[in-house]
């Protein structure tokens, strides 16, 4: 009996990387446009679990016969939000928001398999270090933060403002293996 295909409806080279960890090489990448609009009076874990969800089953309506995986990454400061910076400027604020203070990552992971939908939220708690304006610079300078929620991507430069951890690294990197490969084995696929 064959697997059914398995799409990954995400361009992220960083997910792409972190399944390949778990020896998972997706049948084909197809990336979901949709509005990630957060909806008024959202909190990060229903939106992560939304985005996600909601990207999944975009997907899934034009291949039926797949098992669609799809991934979110929401940053939050309490209930502040801090999607992907428009640019520099909104980014020196996030590392500024975020510099000696504790953070929380949310990843939303959804599989879809048929009608069939199935999602977990993973909350990381993340601790950063006092930034100074010299690293807050030479950060921004990097290019790192472009596209990354929060400003950051941890496993870059920033990994060096990381102080404490609590949770999962590859879901604050984009997918957390551990629940994604459960809920792929739920959906009746598993690796080679």
């Amino acid at each position: 009996m064959s697997r059914p295909e398995l799409v990954l409806a995400s361009a992220s080279p960083r997910r792409i990387e972190l399944l390949a960890l778990v020896g998972i090489t997706p049948d084909r990448v197809d990336p979901a446009d949709i509005d990630e609009t957060p909806l008024k009076d959202e909190t990060p874990t229903r939106l992560a679990a939304r985005l996600a969800v909601s990207k999944a089953e975009a997907i899934a309506a034009g291949a039926p016969d797949a098992v669609v995986l799809a991934a979110d990454t929401v940053v939050a400061v309490g209930r502040r939000l801090l999607e992907k910076p428009a640019d520099e400027a909104e980014a020196v604020r996030f590392l500024k928001l975020l510099s000696g203070r504790n953070h929380r990552v949310f990843t939303g992971v959804a599989v879809t398999a048929g009608v069939r939908t199935t999602h977990r939220v993973i909350d990381t708690r993340v601790s950063f270090k006092v930034l100074s304006e010299a690293e807050i610079a030479a950060y921004v300078a990097s290019g790192e933060w472009r596209g990354k929620a929060g400003g950051y991507g941890i496993q870059g430069r920033a990994g060096a403002f990381v102080t404490r951890l609590v949770g999962s690294y590859p879901a604050v990197m984009g997918l957390p293996l551990f629940e994604t490969v459960n809920l792929l084995n739920g959906a009746g696929w598993r690796a080679p």
